[in-house]
């Protein structure tokens, strides 16, 4: 049973495809956990639904939209990544879960929140029997290669280009 698949990409869709596969996994009765790297607010219709799954926890970490690398503010979010990082590590050796996604680890990666070695460390001891699925943009070949699975989103068009505001229910 063990997988690892990775969504990334500029598109939308990374983290809606990772609920879709909790979503299913919920339905076969799998016990879950989505640990959200960057993500911060919980008002998201995703924090909302996963509450009412059965087997299904949901937890954010993150604290929103990163800021550069220079701004003071960037260390209380890596301390927070790297929070967020030693939980699932703690998840995954627990063997409690049967699905555990990593939503916008890739993003925390490609923005220096965490180290990729010990991302790719994670995935190589990993022992269980549980699926990981890790998403966010920018995923590193080096990721990518220890995937079962890699989809990319590709972006065509996105209604923010065309002034149409984040909306609920579709992007929150």
């Amino acid at each position: 049973m063990k997988r690892i698949l990775i969504f990334t990409g500029d598109g939308k869709g990374k983290t809606t495809a990772a609920l879709g596969a909790v979503l299913r996994a919920a339905g076969h009765g799998w016990r879950s956990l989505i640990v959200q790297f960057l993500k911060g607010d919980a008002r998201t219709g995703e924090m909302a639904a996963c509450r009412l799954l059965p087997g299904v926890e949901i937890v954010q970490m993150g604290l929103g939209f990163l800021p550069a690398e220079d701004d003071p503010e960037f260390a209380v979010h890596r301390k927070a990544a790297l929070d967020a990082l030693a939980y699932a590590e703690q998840a995954l050796a627990s063997g409690k879960h049967d699905l555990i996604v990593l939503d916008e680890v890739c993003g925390a990666l490609a923005g220096n929140l965490i180290d990729e070695c010990r991302v790719l460390e994670l995935l190589r001891r990993h022992s269980g029997q549980a699926c990981i699925i890790l998403t966010g943009r920018e995923a590193s070949a080096r990721l990518m290669e220890q995937a079962d699975t890699v989809t990319e989103m590709r972006c065509v068009r996105h209604g923010l280009q065309r002034g149409i505001k984040a909306q609920q229910g579709v992007e929150y």
